[in-house]
């Protein structure tokens, strides 16, 4: 008997539109012959499983159950595609986890914890992963300019703590537009990370359960057009993402190894999707994303596709891991 796999997409971060091309491309390719699929859109003022005639039917969020005309709709397993909050900062896994759902990514530690790029990157620090150099504020911290260049100097980053596909990022080149980028990082977050800038060759490194085993797939090398991996340049085609990155053996070994590493110490499952800078042949973490995109022009896939894996196995695999974990 086919297993019902809910689909969810959308969420309440500015990442939404991009969920939902995901979860559409999940839908899409996930195995028809082995799986029901359901599109569920979550949003902040509803919860609705969307038929193929783009009907709307409410979510009981007591049980993730869908009240249809002559039958109660109910899942098996949920395949997170939400980018960003609920689905990628814990939320969703906790809730999942407590109405007893198998879910197909990070549990809701591991997911709360990698949305959250200081602690993240605190986190494994001590394992010897590096990262730049950085400055944290919370909202309605003073802003001490002086003590911000001193730490992490110009040009540098200012970051949302919280958020992904670059919404709340912002290149500072001169100390007069620190405090502009700072007020545009707010918009995403209450807190901030700004860090040093990193001259060096930027790769996305994905690690993934697949068939049982983790497996480190082709790094992707990022060539942005624009002064850095903005959103123009990640889904405006302003950038080259390069699958198999143009890096020695000796970075290409490195960065595997400290990607894998991450992915184990944080005793992660499902999809990751690790961002690092080369300074020499040492690379530095920048973030971890644990429901990256995908669609088909995504990176994670784009990986994939370069090991021989298709879209179908790629989501297939993952709903069957899922499964596994409950049995």
């Amino acid at each position: 008997m086919k297993k019902n796999i809910a689909i969810i997409m959308g969420g309440y971060s500015s990442e939404y539109k991009i969920s939902l091309t995901s979860g559409n491309v999940v839908h899409k390719y996930l195995n028809k012959e082995k799986f029901n699929t359901y599109r569920i859109h979550i949003f902040k003022d509803k919860w609705v499983y969307v038929d193929e005639d783009n009907e709307e039917y409410p979510i009981n969020k007591n049980d993730f159950s869908v009240n249809l005309e002559k039958e109660t709709l109910r899942f098996d397993c949920i395949f997170n595609a939400i980018h960003g909050s609920p689905g990628e900062d814990g939320l969703m896994q906790a809730y999942f986890e407590l109405i007893g759902i198998p879910q197909t990514s990070c549990d809701y530690y591991q997911s709360a914890l990698t949305f959250n790029k200081r602690d993240l990157l605190s986190v494994l620090k001590p394992y010897g992963i590096h990262a730049a150099p950085s400055y944290y504020l919370n909202l309605g911290d003073t802003i001490d300019e002086e003590a911000i260049i001193e730490k992490v100097g110009l040009p540098c980053f200012v970051k949302a703590n919280k958020a992904g596909s670059s919404f709340g990022i912002s290149k500072v080149h001169e100390k007069e537009n620190l405090k502009a980028a700072i007020d545009n990082a707010y918009k995403e977050d209450d807190e901030i990370i700004i860090e040093a800038f990193l001259d060096g060759t930027e790769v996305s490194v994905g690690v993934i359960t697949y068939r049982g085993e983790i497996k480190v797939l082709p790094i992707t090398e990022i060539v942005s057009e624009n002064d850095f991996f903005d959103y123009e340049a990640k889904y405006e085609g302003k950038s080259q993402e390069i699958t198999p990155a143009r890096i020695s053996t000796i970075q290409q070994k490195k960065v595997e190894e400290i990607a894998k590493r991450a992915y184990e110490v944080l005793k992660m499952k499902g999809y990751s999707r690790s961002e690092f800078i080369f300074i020499g042949d040492e690379p530095y973490m920048l973030e971890m994303n644990t429901t990256p995109g995908l669609t088909t022009e995504s990176i994670l896939p784009q990986q994939a596709e370069k090991e021989g894996i298709s879209l179908e196995e790629l989501f297939t695999s993952a709903v069957d891991e899922a499964l596994n974990k409950k049995g």
